[in-house]
């Protein structure tokens, strides 16, 4: 049988005279995707890309589902590709929509015709379509408003096709397409999420991750990088960056006032990650705060986190409530692992009343009891940097 899969752009088609460039990326993006399924043709025009394999053996239903991850892609599906002749197209319909007919009793027909020298128009090829489905299926009858199933047929430049409705894709922007970012993972349900949502506005991301042996235990690396490996089905490889950090976080314990530890660890963390961005070309980081969660995001803590911080910080999270973070955590299937009770650095002398509404000069003053300069150098000369790869 002779498939594809449709793979629609969506907010790619809105742009101007540089549209081709992340059309580009898009297309690089999917053939990586593709590489571990086997060889496949690619096609692209009218704000769709055309996937179709080169061999029979390979399982499309798994392409799919690696399609619907690829950031870029507002919706997919796969069809079946015949000739572009009407009495062809009826014939391979009644064959080809035969499975997906038999459990649904209510259906419609959309034709969408770019190729505008075919002799039908959209609304004849509906009309003749439908009745071909309706004389092989009795037991169907056509529901304009609320089909149970839409049968939608494409005449295209290179061919027709015929298939069931559009599955929804990850949408946004390529991957890379709008540069990268560094993001500060914990092992909590935010920052995974976070990273997600600007991997899909178009940054490529790399992580860096803070553990303070023997305050957290090997078994919340692990869960850090489980998180980060399962974002790669989204985001691709991920440069992951891990810091040791108990000195710095003993100092702060020893030297700087109890209120003010997360914040000024916070800054710290963020003078470090600044420093890796600084060294690896990445204009800007990325935080799961949301604003008013805990005691260090509120406005004057963010504030004083800010300052540590030479570049553009995101926080895609910034207003958005817990339940639709965990939303989006439990869609993309990190919130099991993100809930697992290994807990990070973040916890690590924890204050008992943290400062709410912290001046900044007030928390400069304060982290400058104390040099941190040479534990900050130490930390860095200290990183382990690894890949984390998409498992295909």
């Amino acid at each position: 049988m002779n498939e594809a899969i449709l793979l629609k752009t969506g907010e790619i088609a809105l742009k101007g005279l540089n549209r081709g460039s992340f059309e580009d990326i898009l297309v690089k993006n999917i053939r990586w995707r593709l590489k571990p399924f086997g060889a496949f043709d690619i096609q692209r025009a009218q704000s769709t890309i055309t996937v179709r394999p080169k061999s029979d053996d390979i399982d499309l239903d798994e392409v799919c589902d690696a399609m619907g991850k690829v950031f870029g892609i507002a919706a997919y599906s796969r069809a079946l590709v015949t000739e572009k002749d009407l009495g062809t197209i009826l014939r391979d319909a009644v064959a080809y929509l035969k499975d997906d007919l038999s459990g649904i009793r209510t259906f419609k027909v959309e034709a969408k015709r770019s190729d505008k020298s075919f002799p039908y128009k959209s609304p004849e090829i509906s009309r003749e379509v439908g009745a071909a489905l309706l004389s092989a299926y009795p037991h169907l009858r056509v529901d304009v408003h609320h089909p149970q199933m839409t049968v939608i047929v494409e005449i295209r430049d290179f061919a027709a096709y015929i298939h069931g409705a559009q599955r929804e894709g990850a949408g946004g922007m390529p991957v890379s397409s709008s540069g990268q970012a560094l993001l500060l993972v914990s092992g909590g349900i935010d920052s995974p999420v976070a990273g997600y949502m600007m991997a899909r506005r178009g940054l490529k991301i790399s992580a860096i991750h803070f553990v303070s042996p023997p305050y957290t235990s090997a078994r919340a690396l692990d869960k850090v990088e489980t998180l980060l490996q399962t974002l790669t089905d989204y985001t691709g490889n991920i440069t992951f960056y891990c810091v040791p950090f108990t000195k710095l976080q003993e100092a702060i314990r020893d030297h700087c006032p109890e209120e003010l530890f997360t914040i000024i660890m916070r800054r710290l963390m963020m003078e470090i990650a600044v420093r890796v961005a600084r060294a690896h070309d990445l204009p800007a980081l990325i935080t799961g705060e949301s604003l008013g969660q805990v005691a260090s995001q509120t406005i004057l803590s963010l504030a004083a986190t800010n300052a540590a911080s030479d570049r553009p910080v995101f926080r895609p999270l910034i207003g958005m409530d817990k339940k639709d973070i965990v939303a989006i955590a439990r869609k993309i299937n990190t919130f099991e692992t993100s809930i697992l009770p290994y807990e990070d650095c973040c916890t690590v002398f924890t204050p008992k009343r943290p400062k709410t509404r912290p001046t900044l000069r007030y928390v400069e003053e304060s982290q400058a009891l104390f040099d941190f300069e040479p534990l900050l150098a130490e930390a860095v000369e200290n990183i382990e940097e690894k890949v984390i790869r998409l498992e295909w």
